[in-house]
C-alpha cells in the first residue's frame, strides 16, 4: 500500500487529498511515506518495528549472560535447566541484581534460540495430578535399566515419596532381585521411618498377584503393617512421578563418565541424589526442594504398625557344616540350615528374634524364632 501511494502521487502525478479519499487513510500518512521516499528511496517503505529504542524496564545484559551461562552449564552437568530452575540458581549466585521473574527468563531463552517448541505437548490444564498430603504417606518405587561402559547390563532401583518427591533410594544392582528389593527397602525405612503404603508397577520382584501367589515383598509389608498398592497394568501414568524421575536420572547419568563398575555406578547415583534432594527446586513443590518439602510436615505411619522392631538385613556364607552365625545382645548364635546349603550366599532378614533366611533370588530357606538362651539353633527349632 506504501508504495502503491507515493508511486500514484509521484509518477501519475495524483494528488494527496484524491488518494486519501480513495483509499480511506489519512493526509498526513501520506506526506510522511513522500518524506521517507525522498531521505532513503523505495527501500525506506517497508513496514517499520514498532519497537521503543530503548527501555528503562529491559533486563540488564549482566543478567541476561547469567542465565544464559547458567543454562549451558546446567545442561552441560545433566541437571534441569528449565526457567524456573535457573530463577531458583539465580537467586542464590547473583548479588546486587533483581533475579528476573520465571515468564521473563523463559522469554530470555527463547529469544536467545535456547527454547524448542513442543506445540504436541498436552497443556498443563489438562493433567489430572495426585499428590500424597503428608510425607511417608505413600512412597513409589520402580527399576529402571542402565548400561556400564562395557555395555554391560544394571538395573536401578529407586523409591520416592509421593509428597515431597525425595529421593529415599537410588541403589544399583547386576540384577534387581526380590531380596534386594527388601534390603533396600529396610535400609531406607532405617533412614526415614516406615511408610504408610508403598506403590509400584506389576514387576516379578513387586507382586505376585497376577500369578495368584505373593512375593517376599509382600510379605514383608503386610507383616509390617503397609499397605501394598500397584499400579493397573500397562498404566505407567499411576507411577508417573517415579517414572519422570528416571528421565532425570538418566539425563544425568548421560552426561557422566561411563562407570566401569557397580561401585562407580553407585557414587553416580548417591551424587545425583544429593543434588536432587538438597539443591534442585521442583516447580510442582513450589520451588522448594525435595528435601525442604519433605521437612515441613510431620510423617504419616502405618495404619496397623507393629510393636517396635529392629530391622536388620545380613549377607553370610553357609559354612562346611550348614550354618551361619548370627550376634544377638553381644552374643554369637549359630543357625543350621543344612549341608546341602554348604557354601551358598544367604541374606538373613533379622526382626528382633524373628529370623527369616533367604536365597538371593528371595527363595526362602529357613524360617525361625531366635532362642537366646542357645548358642546353636538346630534344625528342628521354626
Amino acid at each position: 500500500m506504501a508504495r502503491y501511494l507515493v508511486e500514484a502521487h509521484v509518477l501519475e502525478g495524483r494528488s494527496v487529498s484524491e488518494l486519501a479519499a480513495a483509499h480511506g487513510v489519512h493526509r498526513s500518512w501520506i506526506y510522511k511515506l513522500l518524506a521517507r521516499y525522498r531521505d532513503g528511496g523505495a527501500e525506506a517503505l517497508q513496514p517499520r518495528s514498532r519497537r521503543p529504542c530503548s527501555c528503562k524496564h529491559a533486563t540488564a545484559q549482566e543478567t541476561v549472560d547469567a542465565i544464559v551461562q547458567l543454562r549451558e552449564r546446567l545442561s552441560s552437568e545433566g541437571h534441569d535447566a528449565g526457567a524456573a530452575t535457573i530463577a531458583y540458581h539465580l537467586d542464590q549466585e547473583l548479588e546486587g541484581l533483581p533475579t528476573p521473574s520465571v515468564s521473563t527468563i523463559w522469554r530470555i531463552l527463547r529469544r536467545e534460540g535456547l527454547i524448542r517448541p513442543c506445540p504436541q505437548k498436552r497443556p498443563r490444564s489438562s493433567l489430572i495430578r495426585f499428590q500424597a498430603d503428608l510425607p511417608n504417606e505413600m512412597w513409589q518405587t520402580d527399576i529402571t535399566h542402565w548400561q556400564l561402559s562395557d555395555e554391560s547390563h544394571a538395573e536401578i532401583l529407586n523409591m520416592i515419596d509421593d509428597h515431597s518427591r525425595l529421593l529415599l533410594c537410588s541403589d544399583a544392582y547386576r540384577t534387581v532381585k526380590a531380596g534386594d528389593v527388601v534390603a533396600s527397602f529396610h535400609r531406607t525405612a532405617v533412614l526415614h521411618g516406615l511408610p504408610a503404603a508403598l506403590l509400584s508397577d506389576n514387576g516379578a520382584v513387586f507382586t505376585a498377584r497376577p500369578r495368584g501367589g505373593k512375593v517376599l515383598l509382600q510379605s514383608e509389608l503386610q507383616r509390617l503393617g503397609i499397605t501394598a498398592k500397584n499400579s493397573r497394568p500397562y498404566h505407567p501414568q499411576t507411577c508417573g512421578k517415579i517414572e519422570r524421575l528416571h528421565q532425570t536420572l538418566k539425563r544425568y547419568l548421560d552426561k557422566q563418565e561411563p562407570a566401569d563398575t557397580l561401585g562407580e555406578l553407585q557414587e553416580q547415583l548417591e551424587r545425583f541424589t544429593r543434588y536432587y534432594n538438597n539443591q534442585r527446586p521442583h516447580r510442582a513443590l513450589g520451588k522448594q526442594t525435595p528435601l525442604q518439602a519433605y521437612s515441613a510436615r510431620i510423617k504419616a505411619k502405618p495404619a496397623n504398625p507393629p510393636a517396635q522392631t529392629h530391622f536388620r538385613v545380613r549377607q553370610d556364607k553357609v559354612d562346611d557344616t550348614g550354618k551361619v552365625t548370627l550376634r544377638h545382645m553381644s552374643r554369637l548364635h549359630h543357625i543350621a540350615l543344612g549341608r546341602a546349603h554348604k557354601g551358598r550366599t544367604v541374606k538373613l532378614l533379622i526382626a528382633d528374634q524373628q529370623i527369616r533366611v533367604i536365597t538371593p533370588e528371595g527363595e526362602l530357606i529357613r524360617q525361625l524364632t531366635l532362642d537366646p538362651s542357645r548358642d546353636y539353633q538346630p534344625l528342628g527349632r521354626t
